[in-house]
Parts: C-alpha cells; structure tokens; sequence
C-alpha cells in the first residue's frame, strides 16, 4: 500500500475512533441524568429550605403523589430519657400511582444531625446515592433515590425509617388525621405525626400533572373522621380517579401574614407550593385564621393583597391560581360582628375577580342559607368553625374535573 494511502487510512481510523468515543461519552451522560439526592441547607424565614432537586416542572416523569408540610420540631419524653434505636412506620395515602417512587426527608426543625441507617417504601429498601444510610443536616431535608416498586392510587402506602439515635427535634406535621406508628424498645404505640417524611414522587402514571391544596386547618382536615381520608383534597383526588395528582399542604392554624403554627403563608409558599414535583394548578383557601385568631387583622385590603401576592408568584411559575372564599363562623368563641365584616369585604373582592384565576366558593356552599353567617348545621364538626366529612365532601365537589383535564399534560412540562 502506497505510503500516503496508508497515512490517509491511519487518519480516518483515529478520527473514527474519537468520534465513537465522544457518542459512547455522551449516551452514558444521558444515562445518569437521574436528580442526584442531596442535603439542603435551611434558609429563609423560619427555616424555610430552598428548592429540593426536584423543582415544579423540572421533569415530566415524576409526580408528587402526597406531600405534608412540615409543622414544627417534637421530642418525645422517652427520647430524653432512651434516645435509642425507633422505627417509624409513616402511614400515608396516595393519589395517583406510577411504577417507581421516591421519598423527601426532612430535619428543618432538628437540632442535631439526622442519622436514618434504614428506609423502605412498601417494604422494599430506599437508598440515597446509592447508600442505605443517610445523614440529613440541620435545618436541611433530601430527595431519595428511585425505588423500582408499584404505586397505587387511592391506597395506604407504609414509608418506613429507622433512626439508631433519635435525640429529636423530630420534624413533624402533627394532627394527621392519619394513624402511624413507632417502635421503640419500649413497645409499638399509635401516633399522628407525620415525622421527617415530607413528600412522596412517583414516575410513571399517566396523571396530567399535581394540584396543590394550600390552606390551613380547613384544608388539613380538622373535625375529619380518623383514618377516612374524608378531607376535602382527599374528595378531590377521588374524583379525578389518577388522572391529576392531588397533594394537601395545609397547615392546622396557619396564617397568611403572621408566623404561628408553622411560618406564614407568605413564606412557605416557595417550599410548600412551588417545589412540589409537577405542580401546575394551586389552590390557595387561607385567611381566615388573619380574620379570628389573635392578634386579628383587621384590615381586609392587607389579606386581599397578601392573596393576591401568592397568585402573582405563582404565575411566575407558570401555574393556575384557584382561590376560596372564607368561610361564616358565627358561633365560635372568637366571632365578633367588626371580625365577620373583615371577611365579608374579603369574600367580595374575591368574588369581583382580580385575586385569583378562578374562586371556589367555600362560603355558599358551606354556609346556612337561613343564618349565612353560620356553618350549615349538618356541616359543623361542633365548634362553628371547623367541617365534619359531609363538609368536607361538599367542598371537595366544587372543584371543575374537566377543566383541571383539560391542563397541558405532564410528559410536555419542560
């Protein structure tokens, strides 16, 4: 072979050669582009933490199929005393299914680094880049590895930790309305906290995308029978039957803006409303605890606003603003007529348009047609204020299925 055919063929090899090198780099890249799990760090008010690895829109594939807001931090006495090996056995309840899922973690309330030496999803073991251990940092939370393991909708799902010290603050959302339950050395007991678990994703459904219910006690459940997943989300997500995943983000007692039980609205709306996975529609059912709870806003202009700040910062994500009216409360021990015209003045500006994309009308649906300043009777848990699960029902039907469909699906999200 002539010398320069010889050079031209030993060029084409090693460029052939680098080139095929360059695509087997770059299809392993593409491979191993999984969100990698890792600690945040707290930041904000109240230690709010900034947006964990799996941000709104970040992938169509994951959904947040539930999520609870974490509350405040609790130690137990026998935590003081024995702060040994637990278990802790997190009962939660989907909405949609998929075929692989992944948990949140959080320690934003602890005092002392976190130490989970085991985790599992319906008894299959979790891992956080590749671990089965994992230490969670003060005032920050983590994001899972996937877990191959069947997801149901509408079905109890057991998210398991084990913790070798459990020295606490335990990070929790209290008054689930949810039985979980620890085990110690002690012996098994009952609980309803919520504890470290903050959100569960799934991959794989067909669900157009997830719903976040941001509110307080009326959201979480209060007055809701045990264990019956009567909330009104709950109504929701049963409606829509897997086709649109429905997370609750209430809080018993939470403000729009005031710190109380847990940080304002105003400021958890980031880590409670923004950074769920797939989030596109929201809706927001908070004030009325500005209105009645001590010390009582008394001007009506200062909520609307607040409100409509949350449909503002929203939009800048993109996502849909549906927004509730307050509901009547005549009867309970902090109603005052100046109290209850607060809320009328907020309840019309809502309705005029110009807070939300679109209103849910709590208060008509909920109230005395003879007394519509009190709960109808056979929606009052008894306290004047808070809904039994014929309330709940009632308002879990408000919400337009069709219209919620009709959003772009999640497989186009960007």
């Amino acid at each position: 072979m002539p010398r320069r055919q010889g050079s031209t063929l030993l060029i084409a090899l090693l460029v052939g050669t680098a080139a095929l090198a360059a695509l087997v780099a770059f299809t392993g890249s593409l491979l191993f582009t999984e969100p990698r799990a890792r600690t945040v760090a707290a930041s904000g008010p109240q230690g709010v933490a900034r947006t964990p690895a799996a941000p709104a829109h970040s992938t169509g594939l994951w959904l947040a199929t539930w999520a609870a807001a974490p509350v405040r931090g609790e130690t137990d006495p026998e935590q003081a005393t024995d702060p040994h090996l637990r278990t802790i056995r997190n009962v939660v309840h989907t909405s949609i299914g998929g075929d692989a899922a992944r948990i949140t973690l959080s320690n934003l309330f602890g005092t002392h680094p976190l130490l989970i030496d085991r985790v599992t999803v319906s008894g299959l073991p979790v891992t956080f880049r590749g671990a089965p251990s994992v230490t969670v940092a003060v005032g920050g939370r983590i994001v899972s590895d996937p877990v191959v393991v069947p997801v149901a909708a509408d079905a109890d799902l057991v998210v398991a930790l084990r913790t070798p010290t459990a020295r606490g603050p335990v990070t929790v959302h209290p008054n689930s309305h949810q039985t979980s339950s620890t085990e110690a050395p002690q012996g098994t007991r009952d609980t309803m906290d919520w504890r470290y678990l903050t959100a569960v994703d799934v991959r794989g459904g067909k669900a157009a995308g997830t719903l976040v219910a941001f509110g307080d006690s009326l959201t979480d459940g209060s007055g809701s029978t045990t264990d019956a997943n009567s909330r009104w989300p709950d109504v929701l997500a049963d409606r829509l039957a897997g086709r649109y995943a429905v997370v609750n983000q209430g809080i018993a007692g939470n403000r729009l803006l005031r710190d109380g039980t847990g940080p304002r609205a105003l400021d958890r709306f980031e880590r409670d409303v923004l950074a769920v996975t797939g989030a596109k529609t929201v809706v927001i059912a908070l004030g009325i605890n500005d209105v009645q709870a001590f010390p009582q806003e008394m001007d009506p202009v200062r909520i609307t606003d607040a409100l409509r700040t949350l449909t503002e910062r929203a939009h800048t994500r993109g996502l849909r603003v549906i927004g509730a009216t307050l509901m009547p409360y005549e009867g309970h021990r902090n109603w005052t007529p100046a109290r209850n015209a607060v809320r009328t003045r907020v309840n019309e500006a809502i309705r005029a348009g110009g807070v939300f994309d679109e209103v849910l009308d709590f208060d008509r649906a909920a109230r005395d047609p003879l007394r519509p300043d009190r709960l109808l009777p056979g929606y009052d848990v008894g306290d004047h204020l808070h809904l039994n699960d014929a309330g709940y029902q009632r308002l879990g039907t408000l919400a337009d299925v069709a219209g919620l469909l009709r959003t772009r699906p999640a497989s186009d999200a960007l």
